[in-house]
């Protein structure tokens, strides 16, 4: 097959994949302002005490792999 008619081809299967016009459009989701006067707490706390135990753990992990290197290596 010549290369015009590989591009003839190609094209042919392309035209269907068009985007519909912006008008016609809808967003699944629907976008709205975050309410700042009225936080949602219990988030927050969830947030913050996610956040405070995966620092804990991570500090008490990264301790036990010091101590275990200078066993190890004979350094304490």
């Amino acid at each position: 097959m010549a290369p015009s008619g590989l591009l003839r081809s190609f094209s042919k299967l392309l035209a269907p994949a068009r985007f519909p016009s912006a008008p016609s459009v809808r967003s699944k989701f629907y976008v709205r302002e975050p309410q700042h006067s009225n936080p949602d707490w219990l988030k927050v706390g969830l947030t913050l005490g996610t956040t405070v135990f995966l620092w804990a753990y991570l500090i008490n992990q990264h301790n036990e792999d010091v101590l275990e290197y200078k066993r190890r290596n004979g350094l304490k």
